[in-house]
């Protein structure tokens, strides 16, 4: 052995028990009562919980948009993940035209080798299928455990977006490959017709990114989704869900028996459109943007109904000059906010205030989005899984401030938000990487999770 954490209460998404747990090469080697041996490394973890680390399924590190890149590198981001007690974090590289799927995740890899502090995976947004080599390509990228793609139906102007005929190919795609498709689902017409509309009129504020796209513009792209994959008859993966509408879409389609996964943001379930209107508005645009009171309702009610399956943060931080570059007109504002340092806390919280089961947080937050991409040793606290491991005092009082993020980001819409609980220690197979506030680990330190796709 090489560490034992005794005394704590162990949290997994079906289990609260008491009890200790053996860690031995970066794994969990045994979990049991009075577990002792000599000369090894011993954290006490008494009054606290014990659970698995987080798995941020929705990230843009490094990523280019808006005109500028967003704030957070490979380094910075996983180094917040760490501190917030995310042991893996998924990025979304954006394949372009003439541009290969494995091409463009080896580099990534390339740089997350030397700054990555804690586990990372990618998934892969296509943008163009060249001809139809990505589709030939997919199947040597899921060997290589790239298990999940992604698709835009909007940034039409920037060359993201795909249209239904590339949508259906890549559903069936995915289908044959035991791989699945994630979605951004809004309407990129109706969007740009109601830009042009309200910048046309002098409406220019963040008030009117909320009503550019508001909630049945979203609900009509998940709908178009979720009409596909069920006629296809292929796994979907609906991400930042938003909206009621779109969400009972999904939901149905669920229970009828289909593959189709809902994943949902904190910033979702914390704020609503309301924050437009705030002078500070603009740091809050995201797309899809916050909605009303009834969505955010709804959203909270499926996380109690099981009927939401993650929760994610699409992590995608700008600096506020950037985002003032949208001070007089709200279609120049880069769209994104932070994260992926308040997911576990928050949801953490949560259920430190009876809002949800800690059980709950760890199945949204860690054992679901491990299991759903296919990350097979990460997730849970189980005897040879990797010992990544959140070590949580649920009576710490924390106020989220920018002077105690880990980010390069120099603002937050977390700002002053008051968490009941707060993690103590974050363990990356088997290492200590941040504790009591600090981040203790290192750069280079993650490893990339090869994913296996679904049999």
């Amino acid at each position: 052995m090489d560490l034992i954490i005794k005394n704590g209460t162990i949290v997994t998404s079906t289990e609260t028990y008491k009890g200790d747990i053996a860690v031995k090469d970066g794994k969990i080697e045994a979990i049991g009562n009075c577990l002792q041996e000599e000369g090894v490394n011993v954290i006490d973890a008494k009054g606290k919980l014990v659970l698995p680390g987080a798995v941020d399924v929705h990230t843009h590190l490094a990523m280019p948009f808006g005109g500028t890149v967003s704030a957070d590198s490979y380094l910075s981001g996983t180094r917040a993940a760490a501190c917030g007690g995310v042991t893996t974090v998924f990025d979304y590289p954006v394949q372009r035209k003439g541009n290969s799927i494995l091409g463009l995740i080896n580099e990534k890899k390339a740089v997350c080798e030397e700054e990555a502090c804690v586990d990372y995976a990618f998934h892969c947004c296509i943008t163009d299928l060249n001809e139809g080599a990505i589709l030939e390509e997919m199947e040597k990228a899921v060997e290589e455990g790239i298990t999940s793609y992604k698709c835009f139906f909007v940034y039409k102007k920037e060359g993201m977006m795909v249209d239904d005929g590339t949508f259906t190919k890549l559903l069936k795609r995915v289908k044959e490959l035991g791989a699945v498709l994630n979605v951004h689902a809004e309407n990129p017409d109706l969007i740009d017709l109601n830009v042009e509309n309200f910048l046309k009129e002098g409406k220019t504020s963040p008030w009117y990114h909320y009503l550019s796209r508001p909630e049945y513009v979203e609900a009509e792209g998940d709908k178009r989704a979720v009409h596909w994959a069920k006629h296809l008859d292929a796994p979907l993966y609906i991400v930042h869900m938003a909206n009621k509408e779109g969400l009972e879409a999904a939901v149905e389609a669920k229970r009828e028996g289909y593959n189709i996964y809902v994943e949902t943001c904190p910033q979702y379930l914390e704020f609503t459109s309301e924050v437009y209107k705030r002078e500070d508005g603009r740091n809050f645009v995201c797309s899809p943007p916050m909605k009303g009171q009834e969505s955010q309702n709804a959203l909270w009610k499926a996380i109690e109904n099981g009927d939401i399956d993650t929760v994610a943060t699409d992590h995608c931080p700008f600096q506020s000059y950037e985002k003032d570059w949208g001070k007089d007109d709200f279609s120049k504002i880069p769209n994104g906010c932070a994260g992926v340092e308040n997911l576990y806390p928050y949801m953490l919280s949560a259920a430190n205030e009876g809002k949800i089961s800690f059980n709950k947080a760890v199945e949204l937050c860690s054992t679901n989005p491990a299991k759903i991409f296919g990350c097979v040793s990460k997730g849970s606290l189980t005897v040879g899984k990797d010992a990544d491991i959140v070590i949580y005092d649920p009576t710490k009082e924390f106020t989220i401030s920018v002077d105690n993020m880990h980010s390069e980001y120099d603002h937050t819409i977390w700002e002053g938000i008051s968490l009941k609980g707060y993690p103590q220690m974050t363990i990356s197979r088997g290492e200590v990487v941040y504790k009591d506030g600090e981040f203790v680990g290192k750069p280079g330190w993650g490893q990339f999770v090869k994913r296996v796709a679904n049999q």
